[in-house]
């Protein structure tokens, strides 16, 4: 495959790149190169992992602080290059931390597309994979397979190797780790059932185990006046106008056909496939034309973004939606009526078999290291730092993670376990089963006492409902167990970083994918789902494929 390696090239593509700012973590890849000479700026005990630099050392970073100027109003005294944690670095690792400019939104991603456009950029850079590609290609970053190999703490390792090596290997360009990844928890990806059980029991109605079961739901809560005000205003289904929110998004329900858009996926020959071309989209975009016909959506979805269709909610006139564990904190607006109760439940399927789970592959941001700085590991020691103040041997946690004020975004680098927040519930689940709370860490002892002050029905009671339903015995966490447990989580099966035709073509592809939809839902012929099927693989679709499989077929010699 041609590779880019022009800096003319980098340059147009890097000015139209955007570049979101998240505060993720990443998994760990394995059989890299062999150990480098120790340096002699490493502890005397020879664990290299958290050695101190002395004399200290500058590092200089570019950051958006979007909301960073309200979080720093709750630590008198700290600020954006002086806070707890930059002085904690420069006390542990002899680091100084340093921003050579900070900016917001638009303007920030502006600056960054024209720093990296210029090759101007600070020691440590925060890129998308189309960029850390760009500036592989130009020799303006480094290698870090051996730093990451050698530095990263046997904790660190643990905790980045939770969901496997696929974001390692989405970091990697031509065998070599030009970047460390941080992504968003896939397993946090998992969508549940939220139902509004007081209307359940209004209408005499079980919850559902079946897509039948649901849609019978969906049109008892629009027709049946479930919310008894002898009116029909109601709706079964939440549904945004872009259709993969994490909360009134549509992943769960086409899951339900064994339909997944958004996933590429291993067929019956081993190859990979797009889920968005396949035929069992049709069947659920059919589904969802016949709520829409039949009132059960609402009419202008369409127009509606998440905020006008969370007022619908918090008005009472919607009592099914798909989305994620925190859903109950978006749904919680409707405990104004007290009578109004949500509760999750797992998605459910048309067969009979269970469904399964989609879970996307969600690494799109990459910490590099320009070339030349003189020390590519302090990457890695950042790291190590941070896991072990908030979840290792010397957590802190409420110094360094939660005040209760998020003290963690005040870090230039915010790794976190992929799995904290299943495993919080796991502690809770064996506190309530055995009575015996001596084995809570610090964030689930944090839930449970938002957990108790629900319970407690005091007059603040509401500030730990989304919690319950979260983490309760009957919560999301306690279905995404049993989710794991059946086998039902699918994971992305292409974890690479964007081929060369995806560069190129992806957005065209998005959007003809993402009007197609829409307009069949609205009414448009079924039939449109195919001509839309030849369109992708006609303009670059067909490309892609074979570009993706080339990676798998390569995946096990990309890491060696």
């Amino acid at each position: 495959m041609k590779k880019v390696k022009s800096n003319a090239r980098l340059i147009l593509t890097a000015l139209s790149s955007i570049v979101l700012l998240t505060t993720c973590f990443q998994d760990n890849g394995a059989n890299m190169k062999p150990i480098p000479e120790q340096r002699t700026d490493e502890i005397a005990s020879g664990d290299p992992s958290l050695s101190k630099y002395n004399p200290p050392i500058e590092l200089t970073f570019v950051r958006e602080t979007g909301g960073l100027d309200d979080l720093l109003k709750q630590f008198p005294g700290e600020t954006l290059e002086d806070n707890r944690w930059s002085r904690l670095y420069e006390q542990e690792l002899g680091v100084q931390i340093k921003y050579d400019w900070v900016a917001q939104g638009n303007q920030y991603r502006q600056k960054l597309g024209f720093s990296l456009a210029t090759g101007k950029i600070p020691d440590i850079v925060r890129v998308d994979a189309q960029q850390l590609r760009q500036l592989s290609n130009a020799g303006l970053i480094q290698d870090l397979s051996d730093v990451y190999v050698k530095y990263a703490s046997p904790f660190t390792k643990r905790i980045l190797s939770q969901e496997g090596s696929g974001p390692f290997e989405a970091a990697t360009v031509d065998g070599k780790l030009m970047g460390i990844p941080e992504s968003s928890s896939s397993i946090e990806g998992a969508v549940y059932l939220w139902i509004r059980t007081d209307w359940l029991d209004n209408l005499g109605l079980q919850p559902p185990r079946t897509m039948e079961d649901l849609l019978a739901i969906s049109k008892a809560f629009t027709e049946d006046d479930p919310d008894r005000n002898g009116m029909k205003d109601t709706f079964g289904l939440a549904v945004t106008n872009y259709i993969w929110d994490p909360v009134a998004g549509l992943k769960g329900f086409m899951a339900g056909y064994g339909a997944y858009p958004n996933l590429w996926l291993k067929n019956a020959h081993g190859s990979l496939v797009y889920g968005g071309i396949q035929p069992e989209v049709k069947t659920a975009l059919k589904a969802l034309q016949e709520l829409y016909g039949n009132g059960q959506i609402d009419s202008e979805f369409a127009m509606m973004d998440g905020n006008k269709v969370r007022s619908k909610v918090a008005k009472g006139k919607i009592g099914i939606a798909y989305g994620e564990q925190w859903s109950s904190f978006w749904l919680q607006p409707s405990r104004e009526n007290p009578k109004a109760q949500w509760q999750a439940f797992p998605i459910v399927s048309i067969s009979d078999q269970l469904p399964k789970v989609p879970l996307p592959f969600n690494t799109s941001q990459y910490i590099a290291v320009r070339k030349g700085y003189e020390h590519p590991e302090v990457i890695v020691k950042l790291i190590n730092l941070h896991l072990d103040k908030n979840w290792g041997a010397t957590a802190e946690y409420q110094t360094y993670y939660s005040t209760p004020y998020p003290a963690w975004q005040l870090s230039p680098v915010t790794p976190f376990p992929p799995k904290k927040n299943l495993e919080a519930y796991l502690q809770l689940d064996e506190a309530r089963r055995t009575g015996n709370q001596s084995g809570l860490k610090d964030e689930a002892k944090a839930i449970q006492k938002n957990i108790e002050t629900y319970m407690s029905r005091s007059a603040n009671k509401e500030t730990g409902w989304g919690w319950e339903r979260t983490y309760g015995p009957s919560g999301a966490f306690a279905i995404l167990d049993q989710y794991e447990k059946n086998n039902q989580l699918l994971y992305e099966s292409f974890t690479g970083g964007p081929t060369e035709t995806m560069i190129e073509k992806q957005s065209i592809l998005n959007n003809l994918l993402f009007d197609t939809y829409i307009n069949i839902i609205l009414g448009r012929p079924i039939e449109d789902f195919d001509r839309f099927v030849e369109e992708w693989r006609r303009l670059g679709g067909d490309w892609i494929t074979v570009e993706v499989n080339q990676w798998f077929s390569n995946r096990g010699r990309n890491m060696k």
